[in-house]
């Protein structure tokens, strides 16, 4: 089967729902069934290939196979540490999960909140498991990644010193799907160290698929309390933090016995009369299983001896378990950040719940093509990848006045594989995105005159570090521009932009048409000879066949005069708009400057086609020269005069197979990104 073919029937199965909650794609092409089934003919326990039982699945530098920390580790399945080992004992809840000697309290603050939603949990951890039946030392788990759900396979060899488990573990010391759980989310991220450091955020979201917001709570709204419990009651997902000022204060303990640096679960939220007076109380959860808040209304605090017994017998559990009340305004000053996971229609299956819309994409930046950075680079911002949103219906108690109703839209912009990629030493990048009204609809990627003139009317916060940045706004009805970008120009990554609305918005990339209406020689006109102020080596081989090619309308491979007069003109015009986009005068143009050559000479190119111009006719410095440019534009003629027409033979049966998938257009691309 051709690339072409391989891409088109990817498409297929996503418009078939692959990669869809009830329809997970196998990671790494491992199927669950058919290796339990293989390894119970043969009467042996799985091995994970993909991610074996071995140094370098702990990690590659603080876990790596020479630290200190690694030294002792013995890997062994469940039934070499307990007599009658069990996957889940009397359902999962927040006690299974006790943090082990890895740092990632915000994985496993995400874990315990997953545990307060049985329907969202069953989806994570498919319940055909067991140590009992079927069991082949095989296990799997289901976790959205950018916009697909992926099914993970693992074996149950896991990490040990001293007999003890050396990470994630249940209080139950017979339960291990937590434990397997974490293997699978290393697995995922390439190794357990990867998993050290990060925002309960981003495990809300990989076990949900939602999108989350975060709040300052310095700079709280005067709702948050109504905030969290309709947050509580639409089954999202919360989680809570104390900031420090510097790395010793990492799980620093304080007076109150709450950790500093570490993650913590929101669980619920109950007003109580307390001496007449009500009193807004919020359920903590610290993923340690230990040490908890001894302030007002912690476990045995005189505060519950004033509220109505049943009250406290409901609420006041006095155990050492992690888990404590504490009072909405205590949570205000001891903590100092909430994050809020909102649920997805694909996550969501209950009609009393509130469901999003949302609207999901996946873009790249490419130096030298789609990476223009923020607005402090205007030569380069314009090129960064555009989306455009309509927002024609206000929600049902919007906030705006009876005149200007208001539309609620969460934009998430996340950067996609930075956590797999630390071991090469790759590091989170600096995103965001800016949002501007528009006047007039437009399909047309918009060039750097608009954005001169034109003032964005909400962004997302400061630029950050982190794997989504992202916000709620209340926009009035109408059509926006999203230019989703990092701080930096000349930066790759791949991103994927989502945009959830309460009510059904419409959204596109914009600019992602691929068409032409190249220059055409009249045999009449006068062309002159001038290229004087260009750098040019003259044109190579490849090149000049493709200049015959293009014109060669007899087959002869050759030019007769007429038709050389018309690849002379052509040269000229494409010289004259070489020279107008050679702003600098040097004798080449930027790689990003192609966007407007590519304009003028009659062609409308996607951001995919830009990505692979860039990549194939800029040099290291990211210039093309003369002779570059123009292999690219008779290049692109030739694709186009050739691919006009459905062709016969195999691409025309692929054109005919897939035409159900999208407009022409886009197979074009697919043809231009293969052999341009």
């Amino acid at each position: 089967m051709t690339s072409l073919a391989i891409k088109l029937a990817k498409e297929r199965e996503v418009l078939e729902g692959l990669g869809s909650n009830g329809k997970a794609i196998k990671y790494l092409k491992q199927d669950f069934e058919e290796l339990r089934r293989q390894c119970l003919k043969s009467g042996t326990l799985f091995k994970d290939e993909e991610f074996p039982a071995c140094p370098s699945a702990l990690g590659y530098r603080d876990l790596g196979p020479y630290s200190p920390k690694t030294q002792g580790i013995i890997w062994k399945r469940p039934s070499e540490l307990v007599p009658n080992p069990q996957f889940i004992v009397g359902g999962a809840t927040r006690t299974d999960i006790r943090q082990g000697a890895l740092g990632d309290c915000w994985l496993l603050a995400a874990i315990a909140s997953l545990t307060l939603d049985q329907e969202i949990l069953d989806r994570v951890v498919p319940k055909d498991q067991s140590f009992q039946k079927d069991y082949a030392g095989i296990f799997h788990f289901q976790i959205w990644q950018y916009g697909e759900w992926v099914d993970v396979v693992v074996d149950d060899r896991l990490p040990t010193k001293n007999g003890q488990l050396l990470f994630l573990h249940s209080e139950e010391g017979n339960e291990f799907w937590s434990a397997l759980l974490e293997k699978a989310y290393a697995k995922l991220n390439g190794s357990y160290e990867a998993l050290t450091g990060g925002s309960t955020i981003e495990g809300f979201e990989d076990f949900t698929g939602g999108i989350a917001e975060s709040y300052d709570l310095r700079k709280a709204p005067s709702n948050l309390y109504q905030i969290i419990q309709k947050a509580l009651r639409s089954g999202s997902l919360l989680g809570c933090s104390i900031d420090i000022a510097s790395a010793a204060e990492t799980e620093a303990i304080t007076r109150l016995k709450l950790v500093k640096g570490h993650a913590y679960s929101v669980t619920g939220a109950e007003e109580v009369n307390y001496r007449g007076q009500p009193v807004k109380l919020l359920r903590i959860r610290n993923p340690w299983g230990e040490v908890e808040w001894t302030g007002a209304w912690s476990d045995n605090a005189p505060e519950w001896n004033y509220i109505d017994p049943k009250e406290k017998n409901a609420l006041d559990k006095q155990a050492d378990d992690g888990e404590f009340w504490m009072s909405l305004a205590d949570f205000q000053r001891q903590f100092t950040r909430l994050e809020i996971c909102n649920l997805t229609p694909d996550t969501l299956t209950s009609n009393h719940l509130h469901k999003w819309g949302m609207t999901l994409f996946n873009g790249h930046w490419r130096r030298g093509s789609t990476a223009g950075g923020c607005q402090n680079y205007p030569a380069t911002y314009w090129t960064n990848p555009q989306f455009k949103i309509s927002l024609d219906e206000p929600d049902d108690d919007h906030e705006g006045s009876a005149s200007e109703p208001s539309c609620t839209v969460l934009i998430g912009l996340m950067q996609k594989n930075r956590r797999r990629q630390k071991r090469m030493g790759e590091a989170l990048l600096s995103i965001g995105y800016s949002i501007y009204q528009l006047e007039n609809q437009t399909d047309v990627h918009l060039n750097r005159d608009f954005f001169s003139t034109n003032r964005s009317v909400a962004r997302s916060d400061t630029y950050v570090n982190l794997r989504e940045a992202s916000n709620r706004f209340h926009l009035p009805r109408g059509e926006y521009l999203v230019v989703p970008s990092t701080f930096e120009p000349f930066k790759d990554g791949e991103f994927c932009l989502r945009v959830f609305s309460e009510k059904k918005a419409k959204a596109q990339e914009i600019g992602d048409t691929v068409a032409a209406n190249p220059y055409e020689v009249s045999i009449t006109e006068k062309g002159k000879i001038n290229r004087t102020d260009i750098k040019s080596d003259g044109f190579n081989l490849n090149t000049c066949r493709e200049m015959i090619s293009l014109l060669d309308n007899h087959g002869t491979g050759s030019l007769g005069v007429a038709e050389f007069k018309i690849l002379w003109m052509k040269i000229q015009r494409y010289l004259e708009i070489y020279k107008k986009v050679d702003t600098d005068h040097s004798g080449t143009i930027d790689a990003h400057e192609m966007r407007d050559a590519l304009k003028e000479a009659g062609f409308t190119l996607n951001n995919k086609v830009q990505h692979t111009i860039a990549a194939r006719y800029a040099c290291s410095k990211l210039t093309i020269d003369f002779d570059g440019f123009l292999a690219c534009m008779i290049r692109l003629e030739t694709l186009f005069s050739k691919f006009s027409l459905k062709p016969e033979g195999e691409w025309g049966n692929l054109l005919e197979n897939y035409s159900n998938l999208a407009p022409g257009f886009l197979v074009t691309s697919k043809i231009l990104t293969l052999f341009l």
